[in-house]
């Protein structure tokens, strides 16, 4: 199998992770238009380096490197996405709204999955 018959799976690298920041630059634009630039361009900016660090980690430019290791770096801008959702709303409005903290341990677990599943895989394994 060569790399022009696994289009699906490039589009499948390049979609899933589109969809998975594709709600930082939208939640960007709505601390814009609240008036919160800081917030707004610091949210677009996460999202614009976590799929440059997607494009630059596709696994079909490094076949022999894992996939676990080529998801470290968007992984990490994803975290601090998250981590910048929490900032922005402000962490003492959500304790005081109640906001549960056991919530984010299963998230951690969902990080932690594909890291699993692909284990030591490599886009060179057929």
């Amino acid at each position: 199998m060569n790399g022009k018959d696994r289009r699906g799976e490039k589009i499948g690298w390049l979609g899933g992770w589109a969809g998975a920041f594709c709600c930082v630059p939208i939640l960007g634009i709505v601390f814009l238009a609240q008036g919160h630039a800081a917030a707004g361009i610091g949210g677009i900016l996460l999202a614009a380096l976590g799929m440059a660090l997607v494009f630059v980690a596709r696994p079909w430019r490094h076949p022999r490197t894992s996939y676990w290791k080529l998801m470290l770096a968007p992984f990490a801008c994803y975290a601090a996405a998250i981590a910048w959702v929490f900032l922005c709303f402000g962490i003492e409005r959500l304790r005081e709204e109640g906001f549960n903290w056991w919530l984010l341990l299963p998230m951690a677990s969902i990080f932690a999955v594909p890291f699993f599943v692909m284990g030591r895989r490599r886009w060179s394994d057929e």
